[in-house]
């Protein structure tokens, strides 16, 4: 298994849209492969894990993109602070990014738009109200009445307080699910991690080597 990772500055965003390219690249690059060498499927899946996908930029025709590559084997993971980026970036195709999604997780946030939009989506529940009157005077009277009525499976404002250690996933074909979050400390490999262990912080520096390798037929000038 091979990882290819593009890291980018958090503050300066000159070369992001070098990243943006490379993007693009991959995945037309990817996909003429899996059509021309192996027959439309590639024979290793191919998953990107996309994370700030709003800080490096618009890359060309992802909206058209999105919906072919899952043949292929490829598999695309947006992380988004709100939702609101991506319309911000992508305009009018955010439908269709969010239409060609297979799975949502909210992890929680105040942005208005996303929120009121998550709202809509959960649906809504059936509840009970009761209500009593009563009237008193030379004859008291008694009375209680029950209804049934429609109310959003979630509001705005339990989404907004919903707990740190919660999550609403949404998976196509079947009701969203109130679920708590992995505890990443559980996870066996978790002591492979720097945060269980410094010594296992990875450097970059120690595969870099910016000295060149002069080869014996070739001739330099120093």
């Amino acid at each position: 298994k091979t990882a290819t990772f593009f890291i980018i500055s958090d503050t300066d965003t000159t070369y992001n849209f070098i990243v943006a390219l490379a993007f693009s690249q991959m995945f037309n690059l990817l996909c003429e492969r899996a059509d021309n060498v192996h027959g439309g499927r590639l024979p290793h899946h191919v998953r990107v894990l996309w994370d700030e996908a709003a800080n490096t930029g618009q890359v060309p025709h992802l909206e058209k993109l999105v919906a072919v590559i899952r043949s292929r084997e490829i598999s695309l993971c947006l992380f988004l602070q709100a939702q609101s980026q991506l319309k911000a970036i992508y305009k009018d195709h955010c439908e269709t990014f969010l239409g060609n999604m297979d799975s949502v997780i909210f992890l929680g946030g105040r942005e208005h738009s996303t929120v009121k939009e998550l709202t809509e989506v959960l649906g809504k529940e059936t509840i009970s109200m009761q209500t009593e009157s009563r009237s008193r005077g030379q004859q008291e009277s008694f009375s209680q009445n029950t209804q049934r009525l429609g109310k959003e499976l979630m509001t705005m404002d339990e989404l907004t307080t919903m707990p740190g250690d919660r999550c609403i996933l949404q998976l196509r074909g079947l009701r969203p699910f109130f679920s708590p979050k992995y505890d990443l400390r559980k996870h066996p490999n978790y002591k492979y991690t720097a945060e269980a262990d410094k010594k296992n912080t990875f450097d970059i520096s120690c595969l870099v080597n910016r000295r060149m390798k002069p080869k014996p037929n070739e001739i330099y000038t120093v």
